[in-house]
């Protein structure tokens, strides 16, 4: 017969030594990663702690770059962890996400495909499923939001004008540059990326949102249908 394991667990450390009364007391900044994670997970398992369990993620994944990047699928995965743990975990990591993109910095302001690129290009390139986005422009060409319309097969089924345009009018954009991915990493526009980007312009014509552009990513590389007259 084994004998039992000896583990310390949040509630047996002394009360000003625990994460979350540490965070009440001097702030969330004098916290360690792991314990951050321990705090975010709130409970261990029969057989790990939080602590345990934040570790476990830690070294499974190397880093909190690589808790970023995992999916939800990856992160639930790691024993004791589970779907409702990895999902609650992947809400916080991507608000720390949008919360350093957002950065206090201006708006960006679009004046050319470089430009958007140069916004969307480390988002996109690496990404394993095609993702239909579109970036929202006000009247000054800023912008004021960036919308993921579909994840899947790039085709007039997945990508309907109303699911394009409805956050469009309800932000009053004035304007929509359309993005896409090839997760091959060849960015040469198909007959159905023709075919749907005339489909949308057609629509924006008629409530009055321009399409001014759309680029298909690749790896590192990209096309602009503007810059090659396809639109």
């Amino acid at each position: 017969m084994d004998s039992p394991t000896y583990r310390i667990t949040i509630k047996d450390m002394p009360v000003d030594l625990r994460p979350r009364e540490r965070i009440l007391r001097d702030g969330a900044g004098v916290l360690t990663d792991l314990e951050l994670l321990a705090v975010l997970l709130r409970t261990g398992t029969p057989t790990a702690s939080a602590m345990e369990l934040a570790a476990a993620l830690l070294g499974h994944f190397g880093s909190l770059r690589g808790l970023v990047d995992a999916s939800v699928e990856e992160l639930s995965s790691v024993r004791g962890v589970g779907p409702a743990k990895a999902a609650m975990l992947k809400a916080a990591l991507e608000l720390g996400r949008r919360i350093a993109q957002a950065g206090g910095e201006t708006r960006p302001v679009i004046r050319s495909p470089e430009d958007v690129a140069r916004l969307v290009m480390e988002e996109m390139r690496y990404l394993d499923r095609e993702h239909f986005r579109a970036l929202l422009l006000n009247t000054k060409n800023q912008v004021i939001a960036r919308e993921i319309i579909s994840i899947g097969t790039l085709n007039s089924s997945t990508v309907h004008p109303r699911e394009l345009f409805k956050n469009a009018i309800r932000r009053n954009a004035a304007a929509v540059i359309l993005l896409h991915n090839h997760p091959s990493g060849d960015p040469t526009p198909s007959q159905e990326d023709l075919e749907v980007t005339r489909r949308l312009i057609d629509a924006g014509r008629i409530i009055g949102i321009e399409v001014l552009d759309h680029l298909v990513i690749g790896d590192n590389k990209y096309v602009s249908f503007k810059a090659k007259g396809l639109i």
